[in-house]
């Protein structure tokens, strides 16, 4: 006697449907995210999040592995986001141009993804601590930066030095802003601009 084959997404997954895995993994974080923001970190369970986006608690586990592979599935997704977010800037012929650019388009984004913005930075989930291949992988989602900054030390905008040290300390100045921003410190974008324009201009080439 057989056994008749699972139906939706769930049973496209266990038989090895990629398409659906996908479909089903990207359903999964934004269930999860979503509960995050709505609920707070207790409420990401794996039976919880399981009912919410359709499926068994074991597709879950098969996905993830465990209640921390699933947080740090959601850190790397939020960075992904993010990288895909600054990708989309439309590119300017001139690389200073496109390094100016980018800084309003990094806000928008994290203000575009408060819950991944929580993980990503605010350690929203008690606890958890991304691995080191983790943080390796998120910070090279951001490289797009690098590279901008490492045309402008090419074009001679930018002093010649490691292009990750600008865009490091130009990073930091923006997580500073946008944390207060999202505290309720800050009203709007102009401290985020004066941050950000101060610490580029730190590098600047200093011209006659």
């Amino acid at each position: 006697m057989t056994s008749s084959a699972p139906l939706g997404l769930q049973g496209a997954y266990l038989l090895g449907d990629q398409s659906t895995q996908n479909e089903l993994r990207s359903r999964v974080l934004t269930v999860a995210v979503d509960l995050l923001v709505s609920d707070g970190p207790e409420s990401l369970s794996m039976r919880r999040i399981a009912t919410e986006a359709g499926c068994t608690t074991t597709v879950i586990y098969t996905m993830f592995g465990s209640r921390e592979g699933l947080a740090e599935a959601l850190y790397l997704e939020g960075f992904e986001r993010f990288r895909r977010f600054l990708e989309s800037v439309p590119s300017r012929r001139d690389p200073f141009d496109n390094l100016t650019a980018l800084g309003p388009a990094y806000r928008e984004a994290c203000l575009a993804e408060p819950g991944y913005y929580s993980l990503m930075f605010e350690r929203a989930i008690p606890g958890f601590e991304p691995s080191e291949r983790a943080r390796t992988l998120a910070r090279a989602a951001l490289n797009i930066l690098d590279r901008v900054i490492a045309d402008c030390i090419a074009s001679g905008y930018l002093i010649p030095t490691q292009p990750r040290k600008i865009a490091d300390a130009l990073w930091a100045a923006a997580q500073g802003a946008i944390s207060l921003e999202r505290a309720g410190h800050l009203r709007d974008a102009r401290t985020y601009e004066a941050v950000t324009t101060a610490t580029i201009c730190c590098y600047l080439v200093k011209k006659d």
